[in-house]
């Protein structure tokens, strides 16, 4: 009985040890199932971050065509601009930590969860099985136990009747006989469940010394190892996660160093003599103020001078509607001190004599260069960049000129792709027809001439304006060489309104009649005022040398005497030179004495005579 009840003790044990192991090992899987879920929010949030941070550098980039794009010439715009670039490095590395969390540690363990589960169930599987066979074993012992007992009892009991009746005379000796094979049966049935009990004692005391020391062990064995692997893997995965964070270190210096590069790059020096070129506007400071005697016996009539400061650049602003303009004067010097207005002589009287005074138009380049006065009046651009000053001016035209030489850099480079292609097609016609790649070819080779075209106008202009830019040893000028002929148009303007200066008594002059008087002068260079000049009186210009036609040129209307346009010219005709080109790209020459016109300058090769050249 003691024996039964110990092993009852055992079994509610071991019992017992498997829920405690069933439920630690539940708490170290939901542990894993803990961090691995903790990883994730974290990789979650550095794509976040990297993604925050890279639409802050997005949003602080310069726009395309914007003011911001222009900055970027000054080191301290680059550098902000390379911050820019080094800080969207940075998110790039913030998402490599989430990407390298992702796959080596979230996608690691999540599998490692699934075999984790997998084992732990196997584990628990066979100690529970190993478990119910012990327990089978243990009640097959004791139904043979409580039946060897039964037997023994029951064999007792016939022994006793018989003996009973072999001791009694009264019964017969047929009762006696059948009592006695009775107590011999029970005592057989007693003997056989006594060896059944003991057959079944020996085995279950076999399968138990196994359970206990040989099953029971190795899962407890594997379990343990189990665990440790789990644990061993956890720390594994926080080694990883640091190493993650270390791995991206360099590349995250490297940024930080590219940003403290940038930041020292910075050059309040540079940056300051960018905005002096930028700015710079190629005038010359005004020349010494001549004296101007105003005693006894001398005239008051008072004349512009040259060197006046409210004459200096020959510019004048178009009045807005409802205002007065005001005469800009040379920078930083207000005229606070103003005459009351006087009755001045009508506009139109003025208008009237500048009209009578002023000589004839003789070309069309005059022409040209008045509607390009007027179109500076007015605030539009004109191709040639007049209306800069000019430095300004200078840095355009040679800005442009690069450009087009990209553009016929480019044409060129694709016209010798397609003589290529077309020599390809003539070895071997069965690729191509050779014939379909002339059009193109004609195609790009009047683009290369019509950009060649524009490169040699631009080249023009730029060798004026570098003419016209002063030198170091040059006496200083009151005008630049750009409004020099801005002013000549409007000398007899501003000696007509000299004249309103007479009735201010202090000897101030406002230019608000000098302006609207200039505005309409330039209205009057244009061409719709061609039928007002005189043409009758125009002298025939001499020949200043000869020119040779390389191409073809169709005008737009033959000219016949002193009509002006364009003129047709054929390849090889000689013709004579009246006019050079001043820039724009155009040449005048003469076929006959009623015959002449324009013509392209890269259409024809010029030979001017020496006289000519030196004048």
């Amino acid at each position: 009985m003691e024996s039964g009840r110990a092993t009852l003790l055992r079994e509610q044990q071991l019992k017992d040890q498997f829920d405690n192991l069933e439920k630690h090992t539940q708490s170290g899987i939901e542990f894993v199932e803990r961090y691995t879920k903790f990883v994730k929010e974290r990789s979650e949030i550095e794509i976040n971050y990297a993604k925050q941070i890279k639409n802050l550098s997005k949003k602080y980039q310069p726009k395309k065509n914007s003011k911001e794009e222009e900055e970027n010439k000054y080191t301290s715009c680059r550098a902000f601009l390379s911050t820019l670039n080094e800080l969207n490095d940075y998110a790039g590395q913030h998402e490599v930590i989430a990407e390298n969390l992702t796959s080596q540690i979230i996608t690691e363990l999540l599998r490692y969860l699934t075999e984790l589960k997998a084992e732990r169930k196997s584990h628990f599987h066979d100690g529970r099985k190993a478990q119910q066979h012990i327990e089978c074993s243990w009640k097959q012992l004791e139904s043979s136990k409580r039946r060897f007992e039964r037997d023994c009892k029951e064999a007792d009991r016939a022994q006793q009747y018989f003996e009973r009746m072999d001791a009694d005379i009264n019964v017969t000796k047929a009762d006696v006989e059948k009592a006695r094979q009775q107590a011999q049966m029970r005592h057989q049935m007693a003997a056989d469940s006594k060896s059944e009990y003991s057959n079944f004692l020996t085995k279950f005391n076999q399968e138990q010394n196994e359970h206990y020391y040989t099953l029971i062990p190795n899962i407890f064995q594997k379990l343990q190892e189990m665990e440790e692997r789990r644990i061993e893997r956890v720390g594994v995965s926080m080694k990883t996660y640091a190493e993650v964070d270390r791995e991206v270190l360099p590349i995250v210096g490297k940024c930080l160093d590219g940003m403290t590069k940038a930041a020292e790059s910075i050059e309040p020096k540079t940056d300051s003599k960018q905005v002096v070129e930028s700015y710079k506007s190629g005038f010359e400071p005004p020349g010494d103020v001549e004296f101007e005697d105003y005693g006894p016996g001398q005239s008051m009539k008072r004349t512009v001078s040259e060197t006046s400061l409210s004459n200096s650049r020959g510019e004048v602003k178009e009045r807005p509607s409802g205002g007065k303009s005001k005469g800009k004067l040379w920078p930083f010097i207000k005229n606070k001190n103003k005459s009351p207005k006087q009755n001045k002589e009508p506009l139109s009287n003025r208008f009237n004599e500048f009209m009578a005074s002023k000589p004839k138009m003789t070309c069309l380049r005059s022409l040209r260069r008045g509607s390009r006065l007027l179109s500076l009046k007015l605030g539009s651009g004109p191709e040639d960049f007049s209306h800069l000053p000019p430095e300004q001016r200078r840095k355009k035209l040679q800005a442009k000129i690069d450009d087009l030489n990209k553009d016929i850099q480019k044409e060129m480079d694709q016209k010798d792709a397609l003589t290529k292609m077309k020599g390809v097609y003539e070895k071997n016609p069965q690729m191509g027809d050779p014939a379909s790649v002339d059009p193109r070819l004609v195609e790009m080779a009047m683009n290369i001439e019509k950009l060649q075209s524009e490169v040699q106008k631009f080249e023009g202009w730029l060798a004026e304006v570098e003419g016209r830019l002063p030198s170091k040893s040059d006496p200083p000028r009151r005008q630049s060489g750009l409004y020099e002929t801005q002013n000549s148009n409007s000398s007899t303007v501003a000696n007509n309104c000299a004249q309103d200066r007479e009735s201010s008594p202090d000897g101030s002059y406002t230019e608000e009649q000098s302006s609207e008087t200039q505005v309409k002068v330039a209205i009057a260079n244009t061409p719709e005022f061609d039928d007002e000049f005189d043409d009758g009186d125009e002298e025939t210009l001499p020949t200043i040398g000869t020119c040779k036609a390389i191409y073809q040129f169709e005008g737009n209307t033959p000219l016949t005497g002193h009509n002006e346009g364009t003129i047709s010219v054929t390849e090889g005709e000689l013709l004579y030179v009246i006019e050079e080109d001043k820039g724009d790209g155009w040449t005048r020459v003469r076929r006959n004495e009623e015959e002449e016109g324009y013509v392209p300058t890269s259409y024809v090769e010029v030979l001017l005579e020496t006289n000519a050249k030196d004048s």
